[in-house]
């Protein structure tokens, strides 16, 4: 059971330091149970109380990884029902079918298909990260093979479905070095599939035909020593699913009950006729409130507004986001190439760098760290004065790859012109266009 604030503030050292973030120990301890902190925020809590405050300190919505190495996802370990709270932290995890009974070659071509779809975004490789391969015959060496190849050959992690026990068994076989997902312990075979799970230390969903009926499969489970549990609610109608879905959120978070307290699968795929409208379904999920998402395939036009649409999600509102201050070559310039300067947010360095490249005018863009803040912005904020940007034009290295000592600076920042000169005295500081629509037009004129 979790503790209270107050039973929590007995167990903390009770010096106040603010070094957690907040004035006192107690305000801590009252934002530790409420599940809007951290227990390793306070760099003096004692062992002993750490381990009495574990369960306190868990998130409401237990993570739970799935898969190993660098692919491996972790779904869960939510703390907010609404991300302008905090943030969301585990992003919804895409998936795709692959029947049992697929042929070696089509089983290969699909693989490569789906590995293709992976896409650049703001320094990020967007991409989807589960093949769930669903028992059609209950061939437990068919199911066994089309695992062990998907482990092998792919990045993707592994979602095993089927209701019986003995073709997981061989599924688990082939493929638990992965550590696939289990899909899925139902009232009928939750003994089975739980000595699975629990034996090979793998994850398991659990699937029932409500919210309510959930609550004693997770107890039973969870009695037999499983922590690692993903939820189904059972629901395949849109708007009863999205209902389960915000109520197991709000039952976990504001009423505390660990009893729903994991993250959740949905499948999209037995939602709909066509994978148009199961793109549709999955935004709904990613928004509300699934851990995972299994749709029937993939394409790269239905999988790329999905993996924005994410980005968007779980990027934390509280902190933009940015790329690492430098130099960044835009068309193969040379030492005559122009130069140009602006902040390191994320949104104002793609539009810049894809209004350049569609000048065809190779030019060398430095990107000033402003705290992920656009010109404007920052400008008014200080974060991208005169003096700074001199200082950092000196530093960052571009005086060894150019003669032209020409540095074009945004035309939003035009006041911080004569700033740039007094510090580069010898460089001839240029107004650029304060619309990015307009740099092909500008640097095409010079």
């Amino acid at each position: 059971m979790a503790l209270t604030g107050i039973q929590i503030f007995k167990l903390l050292p009770k010096t106040n330091c603010k070094e957690c973030g907040v004035p006192t120990c107690l305000a801590f301890a009252m934002n530790l149970a409420s599940g809007k902190a951290e227990l390793d925020s306070c760099p003096y809590v004692s062992e002993e109380a750490r381990e009495k405050l574990a369960e306190a300190s868990a998130p409401p919505i237990r993570p739970v990884k799935i898969g190993k190495g660098v692919r491996a996802i972790t779904a869960g370990g939510e703390t907010v029902l609404y991300r302008h709270e905090k943030t969301f932290y585990n992003q919804t995890a895409l998936g795709a079918l692959i029947n049992s009974d697929i042929a070696d070659q089509e089983l290969a071509d699909k693989l490569k298909a789906w590995n293709a779809l992976q896409f650049e975004r703001v320094g990020l490789n967007l991409r989807p990260e589960l093949a769930a391969l669903k028992d059609v015959d209950g061939n437990k060496e068919n199911f066994a093979k089309a695992a062990k190849t998907i482990a092998e050959t792919s990045e993707f992690n592994l979602v095993l479905m089927t209701e019986s026990a003995d073709v997981m068994k061989a599924g688990i076989e082939a493929c638990g070095f992965k550590r696939p997902l289990l899909y899925a312990a139902m009232e009928s075979n939750a003994d089975e599939f739980g000595a699975l799970a629990k034996d090979n230390d793998l994850p398991l969903a659990v699937k029932a035909d409500s919210v309510e009926a959930l609550v004693p499969l997770t107890e039973k489970l969870t009695g037999m020593g499983l922590k690692d549990l993903v939820l189904d609610s059972g629901s395949r109608e849109i708007k009863s699913a999205l209902e389960d879905q915000v109520a197991i959120r709000r039952a976990a978070l504001k009423n505390l009950n660990r009893s729903v307290g994991f993250p959740t699968i949905t499948l999209p795929c037995e939602m709909a006729s066509n994978l148009e409208m199961e793109t549709l379904i999955t935004g709904m999920f990613i928004a509300k409130y699934a851990g995972m998402a299994i749709m029937s395939d993939f394409s790269g036009e239905t999988v790329f507004p999905l993996l924005l649409e994410r980005l968007n999600i779980f990027t934390d509102p509280q902190r933009p986001m940015t790329v690492v201050e430098g130099i960044y070559p835009i068309g193969n310039p040379d030492e005559n190439s122009p130069v140009m300067v602006t902040t390191n947010f994320a949104l104002t360095y793609f539009i810049v760098s894809g209004e350049v490249e569609s000048s065809r005018v190779p030019a060398w863009l430095l990107i000033k760290d402003s705290e992920g803040l656009s010109v404007m912005t920052a400008w008014a904020a200080g974060k991208f004065s005169g003096d700074d940007v001199g200082v950092f034009v000196k530093k960052c290295g571009i005086a060894d790859k150019v003669k032209n000592k020409e540095l074009i600076i945004p035309g939003y920042a035009a006041a911080i012109a004569g700033d740039v000169e007094e510090e580069l005295p010898d460089w001839k500081i240029v107004v650029g266009p304060r619309e990015a629509a307009h740099i092909p037009g500008f640097l095409k004129s010079r």
